[in-house]
């Protein structure tokens, strides 16, 4: 049509200079300079042939000069638009720049030389130099490459060197962008695109300068540049390469360029392949690998890329003897690196044996080194380990880790790096270390397995000389960031199963204590505590003890939680002091050892000394008698040190004299002994001194008594309590005198009033393990103390304004008021008075509850805030005083709770005023509740249980109140780890007491209600915070057990539904959880070998325990008592109705789901109360279990069910009648519960077994079983034949006379079936049914126990394993004990031993790895690029205007370009769909396809419509920059970082649509000749779409728009 148009305007003017001279007037528009450039063109083509007017050159310039440039130069101002969706005045400034760009190139050539062309250009850098490198593409810029990328091509290779060297390095800036901004992707686009194309062709000074800078050193460096690096490249690709024949490419040999020989350049190409986040950036990527090898491949001689950092083989080399096997590698890595695109693990798994061949072509087998540089095989592992489906990254990672099982690979930095790196990085991601399926709970994580086995081979490979810094880089990257509990406690287990070596030094140690910390942030406190004892084993099997002193082991120490895993007795205690003993005469010289002199003691004996030494000596910052009160750090780290040291000489005597660890510990004691003793008398002692001591005197009891320890029969305990004991008298005058002599005057004293009082209990402890006597000098001390404090709080101000030194005392006396009912309540040997009130007793309970101190003078009370860091302000100190309060009021109430009148108006002996008013008491709770933080409301607790039992009839609101007022705290504390359990135990204790539930229950008011609706609310919390319903479900289970009595039963009746809930507990876990609480159950199961597990009580909040604790209680009910059976059958009946509710709730439920799980617990209990129903309840209930075997029920569930019957019909023979009736139901409704009754039948022998006339019930059931032979339905006939064998079994057995003559239809029924021949399904399945477990091993009695039901039978019948309870959690619930006579916990026959493979339908083939081994293409989808593009030597031939006029029809703009589509097919449905919607053109790559059968096929004459064009795929890049020219939009149809949607895009008229090739869509050298990508918007998996399909989508928007143009327009 352009041509058309040219000839025309030609045809009415032969002068050049009226044609041109006429465009050139008027309005400037897009089509007026397009026409411009078609007649330029026009005449450029009459010029070469020469046959044009000798006035063209003029004529050129004045064009140019007078029109072109002064255009061009009115565009720069105007605003670029973005390639992402420019608009309608952005896409024509485009058009317009594009056309007068190409005329002006026609004007440099018609010129006649080659000035204006440089003259075009000097002036273009201009303005490309002053527009400058920006984030976005300005309109100067956007112009000056048009005009450059239009006359380059014009200019002379030798003598406009210097000025193309300026214009590439002008255009590589614009293309990359500054040194601080990033590239703009606009700029990158156009300049690769448009102008380095077109310097490629202007010699090779120009593309040496390109490549230059592309190369130059830091160009990939910041934020996007390896992706424009690589555009670029791509764009320049065959330029770079050299291609074979002496004049294929002269510009690449005149600048000695070959791309393959430079290591930066396969730097880049790495970059973009595994660290790109953008898939358009790695294609690109891959598309120059490809030509690489393909340009070796065909040149046939040897390359080797230039060794550029690093170690190890080139980054790419060529050898022409290897050329086979170097073409199996590189194209089974570009196979590898395209699936890896597609993100589908079906697609990408057959690939990865692939895998495995690259790593055998990549090492010698002569020499055992790489001959593949390792980052080739890095680069696929970082693309796994980057994709969004963490499938996939788990493949990788478990691929990588098994490396080293199979083959030993060279050392490489490289792999090592990217262990630190990437390799940790992906495994910090919890989902990776789930179980796989099939693996019991508790079983350990298969990745955390593999991660540890890979860690110790790699670690032992490593050269002595490297192992030292990996391994402190790879404890350095566990500090780097927040790790989630699981992969710390793996990535610590690994590292400490790595065999021992002199690893680590000082900085290694330090990072191990970094990575401690790095743990307490979980709050998983178990899988906490095992990090620890891991990360301490790490350190103790690494460091060198030559490099660190005992000081800097010691203060590693101090971060392990002994409380956590250190605990003193357990096996990681006993491995660290042996690990001291072997080790402690080469540690490093500590500079305070050296100084004592103790030559004949070993080095760790010296070291303790000197540090109790040091640490009791008096400290130079001694600040006076207001100082602050010493950190705790020191006084643990002492602590813990000497019994350290004690337990390593008590290692060592073991076999020797036992007295020298009473020696050793006495000489690491004594400067603390002696101090204590001094306490009493030396009134003078440094305050400091004496709380140093006092803690560290703490700290030694409590770190013996931990946990764990073993205390009762422990020496180093015996001799330490013995040591303390002689020092009690002292210690305890010091403590009296402190409390009572007005001593603490301070706000830091209040910190030392605790821990006087903690002493204080501590020893009274000890005094009670020796044996209590009432004249010990702890006896002495606490009436004294008692009665002191008593007095001071006596004590009134007399309307004085009171003072700080008056206030705290008031404080310390109450708090050690406290303290002393504290010890007296929890050790009733040590009441100290008659039972009888006296003054403790009558201070307390004429205290005015929840008063407060009042604040000191503001004077003083300045002075005080300033003096320490450890107050946090006067209404803490209020809060602990009035905290106080309640602990000596819960006390009182404790030993006076019979005084408690019932009601307000019943008069007591008004000897304690707070006992009768009680009221007045529950008030003063409440108001507490509202005043004291969270942390201190437990006393008020402790209260509000006694009082409300006593006021519950009288004041039942004010009870609602306190439950109401007590549930929002607990609400409030559900996300508090530290006091929540705590807080919670008491209000359960105090809500649900007994006495309480049985006085709600009593009276049915509004208390009832309000209990039963917080027990609903316990249960809603438990599903987001587990273990909150097994402390409620224990309390009251533990209540009902312990009263025992027909009361507590008949009151628990009420509340049956708490234990319902509780039978059916069970909340379907999010896998994150799941994935927590299976590692949490495999470190349980290593027991004592971790020991966290010693350390750290195992609370039992497991949903499991909540259903343990159910069935145990309901063991120990006694169907003989009255109370207990009529509570049982009411929970029997409540579960039934259940069962049904559930049933109508969703009549069809899939498998493990929440419905599933309920139905089949609702059974386990009835099979658990079973032998407690009589023949009258069960008489009531049998018509709904016979109901429910008629619903469509799960397997588990159909099993328990049919065991249910049976053991009705065995032990109540007498409900045969009605079991018969069950199959006479019409067969509608038997068609999919027959099964269940015919699997009944098969164990007549176990249900018959009581029954002395058996003849008339199989009679009975032989006539059933015969009907059901024949049913229509296959599987209905199987489970018949299977009951018909067992009754004919019994039957022949009796000697039935009656029966005989039906012997030989049965017999011979029965042998056609066991004879069958062939191996068709019917045969398989009677086989299978046979060896069901259910109708083999199974046995309705002898099979019934907790561990079938609980644990048996639902791994047996597919049922997810958190529905499994092991036995061993029943028996280590010792909350409620069963009876030493309960015998059915075990099952004692067979069917333990079975496996669910041994009777489950086995469908997978035993061929299923042979994909595996197959080294053909044909496993895998390949997406590859095609390889091998012949480029031919005929013309372009345009034929768009002979194919219009031959047709005389319509057409529009859109032309279709199918070059890249290799099947016929698609190009036969693409030729159709461009006829019927009036495509301007279909562009093939080969004109002979239309000859193919498959193409006329499908284009049913398509072809003789259709403007056709031949353009062969290497030609792509110059159609496709003519097309541009001439004003078309470039289209392609891509998914790319911004690819539009097709829904959002507004096609132009004059539209080039660019489809991709079948397998792996557009080439990245053609993607940035594209103006815009488009994509299909997708709901689906499958990532793409077939490419005619594609295509038909894009033609019919593009009409379908311009069609609504048209209709706009005429309207």
């Amino acid at each position: 049509m352009e041509r058309v148009l040219a000839d025309a305007l030609l045809s009415q003017s032969r002068d050049p200079r009226v044609l041109l001279g006429a465009l050139c007037r008027g309005e400037v528009s897009a089509e007026r300079v397009e026409t411009l450039c078609f007649l330029l063109q026009r005449l450029e083509d009459e010029e070469a042939r020469g046959g044009g007017a000798g006035a063209l050159p003029e004529a050129a310039r004045e064009v140019a000069a007078g029109y072109l440039v002064p255009l061009l130069r009115g565009l720069r101002g105007c605003p670029a638009g973005g390639a992402e969706d420019p608009g309608p005045a952005a896409r024509q400034r485009r058009r317009v720049l594009r056309a007068a760009g190409a005329a002006l190139r026609s004007c440099a050539r018609l010129a006649g030389g080659p000035q204006l062309a440089a003259a075009l250009a000097e002036e273009a850098l201009c303005d490309l130099l002053n527009a400058g490198p920006a984030p976005g593409l300005e309109g100067a810029a956007e112009a000056a490459v048009e005009v450059l990328a239009a006359v380059g091509p014009c200019l002379r290779p030798r003598e406009d060197a210097p000025l193309l060297e300026r214009v590439a390095r002008a255009a590589l800036a614009l293309a990359l962008g500054g040194d601080k901004a990033g590239p703009s992707p606009d700029a990158a686009a156009l300049v690769a695109g448009r102008l380095l194309p077109a310097l490629g062709r202007c010699g090779g000074a120009a593309l040496r300068a390109v490549w230059d800078e592309l190369v130059a050193p830091g160009v990939s460096e910041g934020p996007g540049r390896v992706g424009s690096q690589l555009l670029i490249l791509s764009a320049l690709a065959e330029k770079l390469l050299p291609e074979p024949g002496a004049d294929s490419v002269p510009a690449a040999r005149e600048a000695g360029l070959d791309a393959r020989r430079c290591w930066r350049f396969w730097s880049a190409v790495q970059a973009g392949l595994a660290w790109s986040e953008d898939a358009l950036t790695r294609k690109r990527a891959r598309y120059l690998l490809q030509r690489a090898v393909e340009v070796s491949a065909e040149l046939g001689t040897d390359c080797a890329c230039a060794p550029g950092e690093g170690t190890g083989p080139s980054l790419f080399w060529w050898s022409e003897k290897k050329k086979d096997e170097l073409l199996k590698f590189w194209e089974n890595y570009i196979l590898i690196m395209e699936t890896l695109e597609g993100n589908q693990i079906h697609v990408i798994k057959p690939v990865l044996p692939k895998l495995n061949s690259l790593f055998e072509y990549a090492v010698s087998e002569e020499n055992g080194c790489w001959l593949f540089h390792p980052s080739w095989h890095l680069c696929i592992y970082k693309r796994m380990f980057e994709s969004e489906n963490k499938i996939l990254t788990k493949e990788g990672v478990t691929h990588f880790l098994e490396l080293y099982e199979t083959r030993i690979l060279p050392f490489s930095p490289e792999i090592s790096e990217f262990i630190i790196g990437p390799l940790m990085d992906a495994l910090s991601e919890s989902s990776l270390y789930s179980r796989s399926p099939g693996q019991l709970i508790g079983s350990v994580s298969p990745l955390g397995l593999k991660l540890q086995k890979f860690l110790v081979t790699y670690i032992s490979f490593l050269p002595e000389e490297i192992k030292s810094s990996f391994l402190l880089k790879f404890i350095q990257k566990m500090t780097s960031r927040h790790w989630c509990a699981v992969p710390i406690l793996f990535l610590s287990k690994a590292l400490a199963n790595v065999p021992r070596c002199k690893a680590l030094g000082i900085e290694g140690l330090l990072a191990l204590r970094d990575v401690l910390q790095c743990t307490m942030i979980t709050h998983q406190i178990l899988l906490r505590g095992a990090a620890q004892c891991y990360l301490l084993q790490t350190a103790m099997n690494l460091v060198d003890v030559e490099k660190v002193s005992l000081s800097d082991i010691s203060t590693f120490l101090m971060s392990v939680r002994q409380e956590e895993s250190l605990g003193r007795g357990t096996s990681l205690w006993m491995e660290l002091c042996d690990w001291l003993r072997i080790n402690e005469s080469y540690f490093k010289q500590s500079s305070t050892c050296s100084s004592i002199g103790l030559h004949e003691t070993s080095s760790l004996n010296a070291y303790v000394r000197n540090l109790v030494q040091e640490y009791i000596r008096s400290p130079a910052w001694e600040g006076g008698e207001n100082s602050c009160m010493p950190d705790w750090f020191e006084a643990k780290l002492v602590a813990m040190m000497v019994l350290l040291a004690t337990d390593v000489e008590r290692m060592k005597s073991q076999y020797s004299e036992k007295r020298r660890t009473q020696n050793v510990l006495r000489i690491f004691l004594d400067p603390l002994l002696d101090a204590l003793v001094k306490f009493g008398t030396n009134a003078y002692m440094p305050l400091l001194k004496t709380d140093r001591c006092l803690q560290l005197l703490l700290k030694l009891l409590h770190t013996c008594l931990l946990k764990g320890s073993g205390t009762r029969d422990d020496e180093v305990f015996t001799l330490l309590q013995n040591f303390i004991m002689s020092t009690t008298e002292s210690i305890s005058e010091f403590i009296l005198r402190r409390l009572t002599m007005n001593e603490l005057s301070t706000v830091s004293d209040l910190d030392r009033c605790h821990l006087y009082l903690m002493v204080l209990t501590e020893l009274i402890n000890l005094n009670l393990n020796v044996g209590w006597k009432r004249g010990n000098p702890i006896w002495r001390v606490i009436s004294p103390l008692k009665n002191a404090s008593i007095r001071h709080l006596q004590e009134m101000d007399h309307g004085q304004e009171p003072t700080l030194g008056r206030q705290m005392q008031r404080a310390a006396s109450m708090a050690a008021l406290a303290m002393v009912c504290e010890v007296l309540s929890q050790k009733p040997e040590l009441q100290l008075d008659s039972l009888d009130a006296g003054p403790p007793e009558t201070l307390i309970s004429s205290l005015q509850l929840n008063q407060t101190l009042q604040k000191p003078h503001t004077e003083e009370a300045s002075s005080f805030f300033e003096e320490s860091s450890s107050s946090q302000g006067w209404g803490k100190i209020v809060a602990q005083y009035i905290h106080d309060q309640w602990v000596c009021l819960s006390f009182l109430l404790r030993k006076c709770h019979t005084l408690i009148p019932a009601s307000e108006g019943e008069v007591l002996e008004p000897t304690l005023p707070a006992v009768p008013m009680a009221v007045r008491t529950l008030q003063s709770a409440l108001e507490a509740l509202t005043v004291l933080p969270s942390e201190q409301v437990l006393p008020v607790f402790h209260c509000m249980k006694i009082l409300v039992p006593k006021l519950l009839t009288t004041s039942e609101s004010l009870c609602i109140e306190s439950f109401d007022m007590a549930w929002k705290i607990i609400a409030s504390l559900s996300n508090t780890q530290l006091i929540f359990w705590s807080n919670f135990k008491a209000f359960v204790q105090f809500v649900f007491d007994p006495k309480v539930l049985t006085i709600a229950a009593k009276i049915k008011g509004q208390a009832y209600f309000k209990i039963k609706e917080i027990m609903y609310r316990i249960i809603e919390m438990s599903a987001i915070k587990t273990g909150v319903f097994n402390i409620l479900i224990s309390y009251c289970c533990r209540s009902w057990v312990v009263s025992a009595s027909n009361v507590s039963l008949s009151i628990a009746k009420n509340y049956s539904e708490l234990v319902l809930e509780a039978c059916i507990f069970g909340t379907v876990f999010r896998r994150d959880q799941r994935l927590v609480q299976d590692v949490q159950t495999f470190i349980e199961n290593l027991g004592h070998e971790c020991a966290a597990n010693v350390v750290i009580e195992n609370t039992k909040r497991e949903d499991h325990y909540v259903r343990i604790c159910a069935v145990k209680f309901l063991c120990l009910l006694d169907g003989s008592n009255m109370s207990h059976k009529l509570f049982m059958e009411d929970l029997a009946i409540k579960l039934l109705d259940k069962d049904e509710l559930v049933s109508k709730s969703r009549t069809r439920y899939y498998v493990n789901s929440q419905q599933h799980r309920v139905k089949n617990r609702i059974w386990q209990i009835l099979l658990v109360l079973f032998p407690k129903f009589d023949q009258n309840f069960l008489n009531t209930i049998i018509d709904k279990i016979f109901q429910a075997g008629f619903i469509n029920n799960q397997a588990s569930i159909k099993y328990f069910i049919e065991w249910i019957i049976i053991l009705i019909l065995h032990k109540f023979p007498q409900f045969l009648p009605k079991f018969w009736n069950c199959f006479s139901y019409g067969e509608e409704n038997l068609k999919t519960s027959i099964c269940t009754f015919l699997s009944v039948l098969s164990h007549l022998d176990i249900i018959t077994e009581n029954i002395l006339e058996k003849k008339l019930i199989l009679k009975q059931a032989l006539v059933i079983v015969l009907q059901w032979c024949f049913n229509h339905n296959f599987s209905i006939r199987l489970y018949a034949l299977v009951a018909l064998k067992k009754i004919w079994s019994m039957c022949k057995g009796l000697h039935i006379e009656e029966l005989e003559a039906l012997t030989s239809v049965i017999e011979s029924s029965l042998s056609q079936v066991e004879n069958m021949h062939g191996a068709g399904s019917v045969k398989k399945n009677w086989q299978r049914i046979q060896e069901h477990f259910f109708f083999t091993a199974f046995h309705p009695l002898k099979d019934y126990c907790l561990e079938t039901i609980f644990y048996i039978l639902p791994r047996l019948s597919g049922l997810t394993e958190d529905e499994w309870i092991a036995i061993g959690k029943f028996t280590r619930f010792t909350d409620i004990p069963l009876d030493a006579g309960f015998q059915w916990y075990l099952s004692t026959t067979q069917l333990c031993q079975l496996k669910p493979g041994d009777w489950s339908q086995q469908d997978v083939g035993s061929n299923s790895g042979e994909a595996d081994n197959q080294s053909e293409w044909t496993d895998v989808q390949k997406k590859i690029i095609p390889w091998k593009n012949h480029v031919p030597d005929l013309d372009l031939e345009l034929v768009f205007q002979d194919r219009a006029a031959k047709l005389g029809k319509s057409i529009s703009r859109l032309i279709v370009v199918a070059s890249l589509i290799d099947k016929p097919t698609n190009l036969g449905g693409l030729c159709r769909t461009c006829e019927v919607f009036g495509a301007a053109a279909l562009v093939l790559g080969n004109l002979q396809c239309v000859r193919d059968k498959q193409f006329q096929h499908l284009s049913v004459s398509a072809e003789q419509w259709l403007p056709l064009v031949e353009v062969k795929p290497p030609q792509l890049i110059d159609y496709l920059q003519q097309k541009k020219a001439e004003g078309y939009t470039i289209v392609g149809v891509e998914q790319t970082a911004k690819s539009l949607d097709l829904t959002r895009y507004c096609f132009p008229e004059k539209s080039l649509l660019l489809l991709g090739n079948e397998r792996e869509g557009i080439p990245a050298n053609l993607i940035q000749q594209l103006d815009v990508c488009v994509e299909i918007p997708q709901q689906g998996i499958i990532r793409s779409l077939n490419v005619h399909v594609s295509g038909a989508l894009l033609i019919w928007e593009y009409t379908r728009q311009q069609l609504l143009k048209q209709g706009v327009s005429t309207a």
